[in-house]
């Protein structure tokens, strides 16, 4: 028999974190537990919905999963990600995209044991590095270029800068000293507006922000409008990468939809977007129209980040992605990942604290 239970949990983050979406101080995330009362052995996954940005809320998860009683006695016969995010798709709907990926990392959690073992290769076997970008907070000045300086020194050599929040200028002036001390080969730049700016704006903008050299604007327009922004992806002097756009659109309607706007890159979150089988799907997507993709987490706790960094070290990236969220709270599960020198790496000699579950 396997029994599936919940954990409510908390993240207090370090520091006030900014975006254009106004500013978070805690997370409040579910752990979903599914135990084999034959084995005894538990998998761990992580619900962790976005308020204000994900298509559900806390409170849609916790009433899903105070119902669910489903059979889950098969798991053991689901052999790859693929029939577990189809059996997973089965039982839990759509509009709850955070549970699908606790589930699909939970089972596979199970799967291996329950020694957090999401995919087995060498990202877990301590030998993969995977190179991530520093991510900088919005805030004042002096909160950004303090954080900056920190990144650089950290041995990052690719920085994500969230814009939009407070005034352009002043994000201007930010990025002109960045490039006045580090050219591109030296530092990519990826910014991330977060849907900021209205699309009269948009244009000018990205204008202004083009002579820094960046890599990539992350969603300089709110999502919905696919002719906006595909007017935007093919004028803009900067490339775009979809974000939020890709949030709620059914997978069906995934290549429509990079058919029809045509950007550079995309982002995938799994939490957001429901789980690894469809960031599989995404990615499959993406690549038949020759588009780029990176894997982001989302404010999960190393729970989530943790099922994020294998599967990303499962496939053959080179692009440096947006796993660096792990050492945002005071209070995350300690794990094995490591950050050193702009790369994330499983530390074998590191334990996980299982002490909440």
């Amino acid at each position: 028999m396997i029994e599936t239970n919940f954990i409510e949990y908390q993240l207090d983050f370090k520091f006030d974190a900014g975006t254009s979406r106004g500013v978070m101080i805690h997370h409040k995330v579910i752990f979903l537990i599914l135990e084999d009362k034959n084995s005894n052995l538990k998998g761990i996954g992580e619900c962790a919905p976005l308020p204000g940005l994900s298509v559900e809320d806390i409170n849609n998860v916790q009433s899903f999963l105070k119902k669910f009683n489903q059979d889950l006695s098969g798991i053991y016969a689901l052999t790859d990600l693929e029939s577990i995010s189809g059996f997973v798709n089965k039982i839990v709907p759509e509009s709850l995209p955070s549970v699908r990926f606790g589930f699909e990392t939970a089972i596979l959690d199970l799967k291996s044991g329950g020694q957090k073992e999401i995919f087995s290769g060498e990202f877990f076997n301590g030998v993969k590095r995977i190179p991530i970008n520093g991510l900088i907070w919005m805030g004042d000045k002096e909160f950004m270029l303090n954080q900056i300086k920190t990144k650089i020194d950290q041995g990052f050599d690719c920085l994500k800068m969230k814009i939009g929040a407070i005034d352009f200028n002043t994000e201007l002036d930010i990025l002109n000293f960045i490039r006045a001390n580090f050219s591109e080969k030296d530092l990519t730049i990826r910014v991330d507006a977060n849907g900021a700016f209205s699309l009269n704006e948009a244009y000018e903008k990205l204008g202004k922000l083009s002579k820094f050299k960046l890599h990539s604007i992350e969603q300089p327009i709110k999502q919905g409008n696919y002719l906006e922004m595909k007017g935007l992806c093919a004028e803009s002097p900067v490339p775009i990468a979809l974000d939020e756009e890709l949030i709620g659109v059914p997978l069906g309607e995934s290549e429509g939809l990079l058919n029809e706007i045509k950007p550079q890159y995309i982002i995938l979150k799994p939490t957001l977007i429901g789980g690894l089988g469809a960031s599989d799907k995404w990615i499959s997507t993406a690549e038949k129209l020759g588009i780029e993709w990176w894997m982001t987490s989302a404010l999960e706790s190393n729970i989530g980040l943790n099922s994020i960094a294998q599967y990303t070290g499962y496939k053959n990236v080179s692009l440096p992605q947006g796993l660096g969220t792990g050492q945002l709270y005071h209070n995350n599960v300690n794990s094995p990942l490591t950050i050193e020198n702009g790369e994330i790496f499983y530390d074998k000699s590191k334990s996980w604290d299982d002490s909440i579950f």
